[in-house]
């Protein structure tokens, strides 16, 4: 039996980094894994826990066939390890920190892909991105435009298998609906 490709979307700042980190024990307990993006930023960028590479190691590894999926946004290289496949056909759910920008390609090579969309409140997202200190105001007022033009494309024409996340409150609020909605499915889950 295949497992499921489970891909997190969301802004930067929605706390997908945050969720992961919170729900990772209660994920491994149902067999889940977890995947490590390779990241052209080093290993000491403040944020996620991926594996800092060199754009030169990157295409490298790209040229290779080491990743299941990779793509290019905000000036960096991302890369999920071709080991994803091994784990899925060995009936492995898998969770990925996606992109929304690649769901389209993602669907197309995993059609039965589980799609999490985290979002949060824009008053939060603003002061979240603005504590981060990685971007002037005007490139964060820019971005939380973006932010809800996308939102709102892709909960329109999502159809089946997206489910929506809001992060806006308390943390294990929202690792209590992810695991629900892998458990149970969204309707019980709102």
């Amino acid at each position: 039996m295949a497992g499921r490709l489970i891909y997190l979307i969301g802004p930067s700042g929605s706390g997908k980094d945050s969720l992961l980190d919170a729900a990772r024990p209660r994920l491994g307990e149902r067999g889940c894994r977890i995947v490590r993006r390779v990241i052209t930023r080093s290993a000491e960028a403040v944020g996620e826990a991926a594996q800092g590479v060199s754009p030169e190691q990157f295409a490298a590894m790209d040229a290779e066939g080491a990743f299941a999926l990779s793509w290019h946004a905000n000036g960096l290289s991302y890369g999920i390890p071709k080991a994803i496949d091994a784990w899925l056909a060995a009936g492995d759910d898998v969770l990925v920190n996606g992109s929304r920008a690649y769901l389209a390609q993602t669907r197309e090579r995993y059609p039965a892909l589980l799609v999490l969309l985290l979002t949060v409140d824009q008053a939060v997202l603003h002061q979240r991105l603005v504590a981060r200190g990685r971007e002037s105001l005007a490139d964060i007022e820019e971005r939380l435009a973006r932010n809800a033009r996308f939102t709102a494309e892709l909960i329109a024409g999502s159809g089946s298998g997206l489910f929506v996340l809001d992060n806006s409150g308390p943390l294990e609020h929202t690792v209590e609906r992810l695991l629900c909605c892998l458990d149970h499915g969204h309707s019980a889950c709102a």
